[in-house]
């Protein structure tokens, strides 16, 4: 299936593999929520009132752990939909945050949301902390856990049978994510080097939009507008806003098609 930069949350999503995790052992009793505020407050509420609370602007609820000769490299994205930083534990944190970031369906996220509490049949307490948080434009939310599924041991894959669980009794969406798309996931880092808004040259930005009311070719396209040196890094910013579309499940390159996203196609 072409990928296509005007994409939503649900195929962002599926751009990752992962085997679904397998229940194991049932949950006693109700869930609980806790989570940092915005203002550093520590809260724990019943899962039936955590719909109500701004998890998308919570702090971390636990640091991410660096020490000499791990295996992960931890570190924070700068998020053009929020304007600030996120962090991750991982590469693949960091682009599965990445997309998230890119998918016009999204309008906050935050990294190590809140804590998920429940208690086992046998009466073990247990407790699971997602990676992502995601609030989307119609109010909803998807939460996320990033795990290739070679990696998911049976206490992982309880773990995330009772976050599945918990997400449903909210109605929010719950994925657990692998290894995303290769070329997906090159195109839109590329793109991201152009996310920031000092790459938007509103004069520029207006002639793109205008050459590429036709489809055309994107070099070709730039090179109508001026210089390529001083246009591509607005062309590329409008990509990423998705005011220029293309197909991202191509390598992107001088010939790829692009097109003005208010030319009467959906973004």
């Amino acid at each position: 299936m072409a990928v296509d930069s005007s994409m939503g949350a649900a195929v962002a999503l599926a751009a990752g593999r992962a085997g679904a995790p397998v229940p194991l052992g049932r949950v006693q009793g109700g869930f609980e929520i806790g989570f940092l505020a915005e203002d550093g407050t520590d809260c724990r509420v019943a899962l039936k009132q955590a719909w109500q609370c701004r998890l998308e602007w919570c702090r971390p609820v636990r640091q991410f752990p660096q020490y000499k000769g791990q295996r992960h490299f931890p570190g924070r994205w700068w998020t053009a939909t929020m304007g600030c930083h996120v962090g991750y534990e991982s590469w693949l944190e960091r682009d599965h945050l990445m997309l998230l970031d890119f998918d016009p369906a999204v309008v906050a996220v935050a990294s190590q949301p809140f804590w998920l509490f429940w208690t086992m049949e046998q009466g073990k307490a247990r407790s699971h902390v997602p990676d992502y948080f995601a609030r989307l434009v119609d109010g909803s939310a998807v939460v996320v856990d990033c795990r290739p599924a070679d990696r998911i041991r049976p206490r992982d894959a309880a773990a995330f049978a009772a976050t599945r669980d918990a997400c449903d009794q909210l109605g929010w969406h719950y994925r657990v994510v692998g290894a995303t798309d290769v070329v997906l996931t090159r195109n839109v880092r590329w793109l991201a080097g152009y996310r920031h808004p000092r790459h938007r040259v509103p004069a520029v930005a207006e002639a793109l939009q205008r050459v590429f009311v036709q489809p055309a070719a994107l070099m070709a396209g730039g090179e109508a507008v001026g210089d390529p040196i001083a246009v591509l890094p607005t062309l590329f910013h409008l990509l990423w806003h998705r005011e220029l579309l293309a197909d991202l499940s191509m390598s992107l390159h001088p010939d790829t098609t692009v097109r003005a996203a208010a030319a009467g196609v959906p973004a």
